[in-house]
């Protein structure tokens, strides 16, 4: 009987997203792809060591045991540069570190973006940036994990999610207002359009999936008063009012929640972050992200007009 992936969140994983690989990727660019090779087969049975998306992907994965295991509401599927001799070394440490992990796409030298609709994914992560550049050019929702000081995955099952409003759950058109008209321009084209919903952006597809599991998870509260919701999603935008009213808005003619919003007009992102304490943080701006990074697993969205010029983030 095959296997069908509608209907469930789909995520699409860069081996480089979920372990630390400084040390394999340092071998293949100062000695080559054979050396890497050699590298990856000697160190086979060693474990790789967590990465910037692993408490996120720990997290999401454990949320399945609302449902039949049989039957999951997550599917993480690796998709890789590594050819499948290479690619034995992620897959193992993968099961060493109990991550219900078992499909792969391994694509030699080749970024495997390209298969996302076939598999129904709504996000792919890489710590690789040209790779998420190019699946965004191709109009597929990706992102890019920066390097973090911090790697935590306590013990605590909660997963806290936040997300930039424009360029990453909403399309590019306001901020294309903001470069054009400025700040006042940008406020007064908000409230003009106010009850005009926004076209949805990269993420907006992920959000919806988050939004399913947490419907189950109201289920599994109604039925156990006890139990505990473990995930929870923030909005945290630069936005403030009167703006704010069209991401509210916009949200609920999507059919989407969140459950914190953060209006913060230009104050700091990385303080609130420090208090907020997601597991992972999405943002399409990387003055924002340079801020957060140090200390709060983030994600660069590279879409839209802020990234229309090649820089990266560092």
């Amino acid at each position: 009987m095959k296997y069908d992936l509608s209907g469930r969140l789909v995520i699409g994983l860069a081996s480089s997203a979920l372990f630390d690989l400084t040390e394999c990727d340092a071998v293949f660019r100062e000695q080559g792809e054979d050396a890497y090779r050699a590298y990856q087969e000697a160190h086979l049975e060693v474990v790789l060591d967590k990465g910037v998306a692993f408490a996120f992907v720990r997290r999401l994965l454990a949320l399945n045991d609302l449902v039949d295991p049989t039957d999951p509401l997550v599917e993480v599927i690796i998709l890789s540069r590594n050819d499948p001799d290479t690619g034995l070394r992620v897959m193992r440490s993968i099961a060493a570190h109990g991550l219900r992990i078992s499909r792969a796409v391994f694509q030699q030298g080749r970024s495997p973006h390209r298969f996302m609709p076939a598999l129904n994914m709504s996000l792919f992560l890489s710590a690789n940036d040209s790779d998420v550049r190019e699946a965004v050019a191709d109009g597929m929702p990706a992102g890019h994990v920066l390097k973090t000081e911090r790697v935590d995955d306590d013990a605590d099952q909660e997963l806290r999610i936040a997300f930039d409003f424009d360029g990453v759950l909403a399309g590019d058109s306001s901020e294309r207002v903001f470069q054009d008209a400025g700040l006042d321009g940008f406020r007064a084209h908000e409230v003009r359009n106010t009850a005009t919903a926004h076209d949805p952006g990269p993420l907006k597809e992920f959000l919806a999936g988050i939004n399913r599991i947490q419907g189950r998870e109201e289920e599994a509260r109604r039925k156990d008063p006890a139990y505990r919701p473990r995930l929870r999603v923030s909005l945290v935008t630069a936005r403030d009012a009167p703006a704010h009213e069209r991401a509210v808005r916009s949200l609920k003619e999507w059919g989407l929640r969140v459950n914190d919003a953060f209006f913060l007009g230009g104050v700091d992102k990385a303080a609130v972050m420090r208090a907020l304490d997601p597991h992972i943080f999405f943002d399409d701006q990387v003055s924002h992200l340079n801020g957060t990074a140090p200390a709060t697993p983030s994600v660069h969205v590279p879409f839209g007009v802020v990234n229309a010029s090649p820089r990266a983030p560092e």
